[in-house]
């Protein structure tokens, strides 16, 4: 059997109606899903941004060219430094 994908339009008042009748367990689901999908949509937007792709490219050769520190070479030198 196909399945088929129906599209509801809920107005916001209704929904926060429902949200308010949600136990704390499904209340914390859900934040953990709006979070989740809050997290994607803000890592599409930053990777659409001319100045982060440049930035992303600019690490990305840094890294090809050997010019980068590892985090335990940070480390020591932090503890040296102190």
């Amino acid at each position: 059997m196909a399945q088929e994908n129906v599209e509801l339009l809920i107005p916001f008042e209704s929904l926060i109606d429902c949200i308010e009748k949600l136990d704390v367990q499904e209340k914390i689901q859900l934040w953990e899903l709006l979070d989740e999908e809050i997290a994607l949509i803000e890592e599409d937007i930053l990777e659409q941004n001319p100045i982060i792709q440049a930035e992303i490219q600019e690490a990305r050769d840094a890294y090809k060219e050997g010019n980068y520190v590892t985090i335990d070479e940070y480390i020591s030198k932090r503890r040296k430094s102190k």
